[in-house]
């Protein structure tokens, strides 16, 4: 069977239309999952009692459990004892939910390593003037330890985006739904499934060219220091 290019130049702009949708619940998920990602990493770096058991068992969780079958068990299991408490959550909030805390796990060892990777005799310094820890964190450890995790963290970031590709599964309309339905109606799944492919590797590879540049900005700015 040889590809239908008309018809994969019909179904891209209408890929390029719902990325907007990928692009706000990968955006929306990054940042709560980063949020989260700083309060872990900091909680277990302290050891708080009770809290840093609870962390651990978290990430481990997270991080050992697919992805898909913590969106069905939050979506079809979850939502709707919540939703009969009177709280209405749809399938793009209960998308964002799994993907933040998904990704909060992953970004949170990599914050952890990274903040063990400074030099502890900072902190110490920070505090024999006065600072308080959470002041020699924010102001000393934690851009140190940012600009360490770069990185890993940019990886964390390309995941979430090519994981919104999971959530077709319980209703929200973004690229992966759309290529489904359009691959469906005219019976093309390899053209549309090869054009979503091409529009997720167009925003992944923008994100990777904005990582290169913090990275190169940063070690400057480290060389300028030195």
């Amino acid at each position: 069977m040889k590809l239908d290019f008309h018809f994969m130049a019909k179904v891209i702009p209408l890929m390029i239309k719902y990325s907007g949708v990928t692009i706000k619940l990968s955006l929306l998920a990054i940042f709560f999952g980063f949020l989260l990602a700083i309060i872990i990493s900091m909680t277990v770096h302290l050891k708080v009692p009770v809290l840093y058991r609870f962390f651990k068992i978290y990430i481990s969780f997270f991080r050992g459990t697919p992805l898909m079958a913590q969106i069905f068990c939050l979506y079809f299991g979850i939502i709707p004892i919540l939703n009969n408490t009177g709280l209405h959550i749809d399938s793009f909030k209960a998308a964002l939910i799994s993907l933040s805390l998904a990704s909060s796990a992953y970004m949170a060892e990599s914050i952890r390593a990274a903040i063990m990777s400074v030099d502890k005799g900072q902190i110490e310094a920070a505090q024999s003037i006065g600072m308080t820890y959470f002041q020699s964190m924010s102001r000393i450890v934690m851009p140190q330890a940012i600009r360490i995790a770069i990185p890993t963290l940019f990886s964390s970031f390309i995941n979430i985006v090519k994981d919104t590709s999971l959530v077709f599964a319980i209703g929200v309309k973004e690229m992966m739904a759309m290529a489904q339905l359009e691959g469906a109606s005219g019976y093309r799944y390899l053209e549309a499934y090869i054009s979503v492919l091409m529009v997720y590797w167009c925003i992944t590879s923008a994100m990777a060219m904005v990582q290169k540049k913090l990275e190169n900005k940063f070690n400057k700015s480290v060389g300028e220091i030195r």
